[in-house]
């Protein structure tokens, strides 16, 4: 019988690696896929913030150029010496790798360097793992991580013994038991993918029903750990974790708030983007990543006092276009960059991102802002409310009395200029109002 075990709770789901582990980063930079250039430093930085992120400590990181990748290990037989005698010298028990790691490379390095290894992917799925707090969360990391080790089970595997805990990880060698393995994974991806479906249906139900209500959507969207969840509980009063972590918010959240000319709006939080964000995370939260598509707006949260706030940028501008935000004509939604830890930067740094704004976003509103200290977020909330309100019209209404349902929409989503009694043909008591409505308002209330 197979050891694989399933309705894992969210405290199981956490075993791969051990919260305080002492940890080796190594970021292969591979110099036949072009390299990383001047991104290496930050690249690996970010590697460091990953792994601090569920708890390991980092006692040494360093990148190792790769002329020609070696199909059993990756790295040269020199790399791994040095990979061995940093773990030797900081007494290491863990090592990640800042890149992707086929199955076989994976084993072979635990056997050379006697530790566990893993790579960026396995990284991410175990800090999601770690995170996800609704069923739904669960469910989604489950399905990339089993996706993520479907494609893992090799003939010789008895390292997966020593190595796997998490998500209930496969044991005993032989053809025939990686097979019935294989086929129970099978299922209980097919399982959750079914359980996922649902999900889905209903969120599409509840965003069809957000669409039809009259209130406006804004998304926070943005690079992980660039300030989005501080900003939304600075716009929101909420209390969502916002932590200087890599990945501190999973599960979408949303809060109502008033803006400039808006009673009411929706304001979204959503999981951080990242460089080389598994392709597992990207499908099993697709539906999550969609509420982005629903928006009226999205405000592109950025860290701009981060040495790699352009790559991030480009990253994060990669999944709006997988998810068909951005296109070759342009963003299908208006896009506002908040460019937040506007108080980090120095008058000299600030007077020179101020001069990016002409050049690096020309067609785009910019704003500056610190979510910490609330730096511009008055600037952010006007510029949101102009945005929702551009092409309001003003239009002279007659409303039934009796219709109360219409009349209190009207006073909370439009701006009434002027209203007065009267009567109608029928004799039957009316208000006629002059009201200030946008387009979108009007269909919906058309639709009412």
């Amino acid at each position: 019988m197979s050891t694989f075990e399933f309705g894992r709770n969210a405290e199981d789901l956490k075993g791969e690696v051990s919260r305080g582990a002492r940890a080796v980063v190594v970021l292969p930079d591979i110099r036949q896929r072009g390299g990383l250039g001047e991104d290496a430093e930050a690249r690996l930085e970010e590697g460091q913030g990953l792994a601090r992120a569920i708890g390991i400590e980092v006692v040494d990181a360093f990148i190792l150029p790769i002329r020609q990748v070696r199909p059993g290990t990756l790295f040269g037989e020199g790399q791994v010496d040095r990979i061995e005698n940093a773990c030797l010298l900081a007494d290491a028990e863990l090592v990640i790798v800042d890149g992707a790691l086929s199955a076989i490379q994976q084993r072979n390095l635990e056997d050379r360097l006697k530790r566990k290894v893993i790579d960026r992917t396995g990284l991410i799925l175990e800090i999601f793992g770690e995170r996800a707090a609704t069923a739904e969360g669960r469910l989604q990391v489950e399905l990339a991580h089993l996706d993520y080790q479907a494609g893992r089970l090799v003939r010789s595997w008895t390292h997966l013994e020593r190595q796997r805990g998490g998500f209930g990880f496969l044991g005993g060698p032989g053809e025939t038991q990686i097979e019935a393995d294989r086929r129970l994974i099978r299922n209980r991806m097919a399982g959750i993918r079914r359980e996922l479906e649902k999900v889905r249906r209903t969120r599409g139900l509840h965003r069809e029903r957000r669409q039809r209500a009259p209130w406006p959507i804004v998304a926070l969207v943005g690079y992980t750990n660039a300030g989005k969840s501080t900003l939304f509980n600075r716009l929101t009063g909420a209390d969502v974790m916002a932590e200087d972590l890599l990945f501190a918010t999973l599960d979408p959240t949303m809060r109502a708030i008033r803006l400039p000319g808006v009673d009411k709006a929706i304001l979204s939080d959503t999981v951080g983007f990242i460089s080389d964000l598994p392709t597992q995370l990207v499908a099993a939260f697709r539906a999550t990543l969609e509420e982005v598509t629903a928006a009226d707006v999205i405000v592109h949260v950025r860290d701009i006092s981060n040495p790699a706030t352009a790559q991030q940028k480009r990253q994060v501008e990669d999944i709006l276009a997988d998810l068909g935000v951005l296109g070759e004509e342009g963003a299908s939604v208006p896009i506002i960059e908040a460019w937040n830890k506007w108080d980090l930067l120095s008058p000299d740094e600030r007077a020179l991102r101020r001069d990016l704004i002409a050049h690096d976003v020309p067609d785009r509103a910019v704003v500056p802002i610190s979510a910490m200290t609330g730096e511009g977020t008055a600037d952010l909330l006007d510029l949101l409310g102009d945005l929702l309100t551009g092409g309001a019209q003003v239009l002279e209404l007659t409303v039934p009395m009796t219709d109360g349902q219409k009349l209190a929409w009207l006073h909370a989503h439009g701006e009434v200029l002027a209203e007065h009694e009267l009567q109608t043909e029928g004799g039957v008591p009316a208000t006629r109002m002059k009201v200030r409505l946008t387009p979108r308002e009007l269909g919906r209330f058309t639709r009412l």
